[in-house]
């Protein structure tokens, strides 16, 4: 197949979709920050002080993509940022990407990756599937009208960033609501998001209202200092996240049950959720994901590369899960 020059579409917001400034300031901030973000050398990629975590995630992106997508399949990636796991979604032989993100800056590092233009690490080719990439924020956007003759896709997306969705119900379900629309029945959403069980955990473990350690700091507001939360209001519970060479904005608490209830409203049934440690050990006892991860070299290669994740890299691991969901068919109505 020829490959295309790729351009980028840019998403008009929803003129009918109600939110408050407050909501609108929160998603500016966090697309501002991932836009500023710069693409590193593989120098300075090496360098960093969380590049083993990097390369975990890597890894357990890696896996899910291996276990779910299959050769030919339509894909749907919210929140695609620089286009990180292009190289993932090549390797599984997909037939058609769209990806979608909120931050102009990534979206424009994504399509030169795509185009084969960057060289910061040396090892760029050309992608094989057809593309097209959309800026826009698809926490608020309708995409069933936008991406109506690209649907139905097989498998969407959305790693490390379905948690920006929950800072407002209306949010969290139009997230939902255009991923269920996009995709077939059976249809699969992979995704990885901040595990609310373990932050409310280490909330409570912690003196004051901040809790972290060399790597990473997590601070909720004093309106939580009594640490309790509320399930009838789940959603804008915000906390202030830090990793260092990596995230800094505001973040929102995603309670997995009511994820899974709310997803169920869209026709979705879970297939599993694993918090990462959880996950790291299930399937580091199959062969093709042990030597997977000896060549991503999270945990060094196991030759001269002794180096590994440290501790504090694994602890934040463990504020993060990894999720399955089923879109399901349409319940078929027998007559009695």
């Amino acid at each position: 197949m020829q490959h295309q020059e790729l351009w980028i579409f840019h998403l008009d917001g929803d003129s009918h979709f109600l939110e408050d400034e407050t909501t609108k300031i929160f998603a500016r901030k966090v697309a501002d920050h991932y836009s500023a973000r710069t693409n590193q050398t593989l120098e300075e990629r090496e360098a960093s002080p969380i590049i083993h975590l990097k390369k975990l995630n890597n890894w357990i992106k890696s896996v899910l993509i291996q276990l779910y997508a299959r050769r030919g399949d339509a894909v749907l990636d919210l929140a695609c940022g620089k286009g990180g796991d292009l190289i993932k979604w090549d390797k599984a032989k997909v037939g058609y990407y769209v990806g979608i993100d909120i931050a102009e800056g990534s979206i424009e590092d994504c399509r030169t990756r795509y185009n084969g233009d960057a060289d910061h690490h040396q090892r760029r080719k050309k992608f094989i599937f057809p593309a097209r990439l959309f800026c826009g924020d698809c926490y608020e956007v309708r995409l069933d009208k936008v991406l109506a003759n690209d649907a139905p896709f097989d498998i969407c997306s959305c790693q490390f960033a379905l948690h920006y969705s929950w800072s407002t119900e209306a949010r969290a379900r139009r997230a939902l609501a255009n991923i269920s629309a996009l995709l077939r029945p059976g249809g699969i959403f992979i995704g990885t998001m901040p595990d609310a069980n373990v932050l409310i955990k280490k909330l409570r473990e912690a003196e004051g209202m901040s809790f972290g350690n060399s790597v990473y700091w997590v601070h909720f507001d004093e309106e939580f200092s009594e640490k309790k939360f509320k399930a009838s209001s789940p959603f804008g519970i915000k906390y202030k996240f830090h990793l260092e060479d990596a995230v800094d904005c505001p973040e929102w608490i995603v309670p997995f049950h009511l994820f899974k209830s709310l997803a169920e409203e869209y026709d979705f049934e879970l297939v599993f959720a694993k918090n990462s440690h959880e996950f790291v050990h299930e399937y580091m006892k199959k062969p093709e994901f042990v030597e997977l991860m000896r060549r991503l070299g999270a945990l060094g290669d196991g030759n001269q590369d002794h180096t590994t994740l440290s501790a504090d890299e694994w602890e934040v691991a463990y504020l993060y899960l990894a999720f399955v969901l089923r879109k399901v068919s349409s319940p078929i109505c027998l007559n009695e």
